[in-house]
């Protein structure tokens, strides 16, 4: 009998311990929501850090996120609309690194102006693509940009692309879905470029477009569109 009970007790003791150590081991596992949770928010982070600011519609708050210096800051909003990429540049100066700046912000090119050394700007972009996207002018819509374009790289690259160029549109005869490709156009711009329909001179364009934003805005929308003669 009392060997019995041992087996009873020693059955019992082992029981606990095996209990006590797995709760142990389930305290010390993360858990999975929050392992979830850390996976998405370091996924947002690296898109956050690959993002391309266009530095006319960049906030502050965007600005100091990329490490730009508070004088630097200041100088981008003050100096804002920039008309061109190359006055972008003559404001950053000679910076020690521009390529990887211009990773995180840019004000986009002209496809059709722009001079073949000028796209050079654009990360990645050297002689050879700076050439096959000069090879294909004139662009007449975003979509020949991507069709032409997407005969060297892949979608992820072309996609890329998109950041740091943008074809201007035809007031008149120019789809929804080209007016939103322009840079900081959305649905309700769009909707009003579309809306004074047909535009006969770009005084009028500046007119009717110029009771939704102030000078500065209207100044940086009117570099994206013209009217056929």
């Amino acid at each position: 009998m009392r060997r019995f009970t041992k087996l009873i007790l020693g059955c019992l003791l082992f029981s606990i311990t095996m209990i006590a150590c797995k709760q142990a081991k389930e305290s010390e596992k993360p858990d999975e929501a929050s392992v979830e949770q850390t996976e998405t928010e370091v996924e947002v982070a690296a898109s956050e850090v690959t993002a391309v600011f266009n530095a006319n519609l960049a906030t502050e708050e965007d600005l100091n996120a990329i490490g730009l210096s508070s004088e630097m800051v200041a100088q981008i909003m003050e100096n804002r609309p920039f008309l061109s990429m190359n006055d972008f540049d003559s404001l950053v100066g000679e910076a020690e690194n521009k390529e990887e700046l211009y990773k995180m912000i840019f004000v986009p090119f002209n496809l059709n102006t722009t001079a073949e050394a000028d796209f050079k700007m654009i990360p990645g972009v050297g002689d050879r693509m700076a050439h096959e996207f000069e090879e294909y002018r004139p662009y007449t819509s975003i979509q020949q940009f991507r069709r032409e374009i997407g005969k060297y790289v892949d979608d992820e690259e072309v996609a890329r692309y998109e950041n740091y160029v943008f074809v201007p549109v035809e007031l008149n005869t120019a789809s929804e879905e080209d007016i939103k490709a322009l840079p900081g156009v959305g649905d309700r711009m769009a909707h009003e470029f579309e809306e004074y329909r047909p535009y006969t001179s770009m005084e009028q364009f500046r007119k009717e477009i110029g009771k939704y934003v102030d000078d500065k805005e209207l100044a940086r929308l009117e570099r994206f569109v013209y009217l056929k003669e």
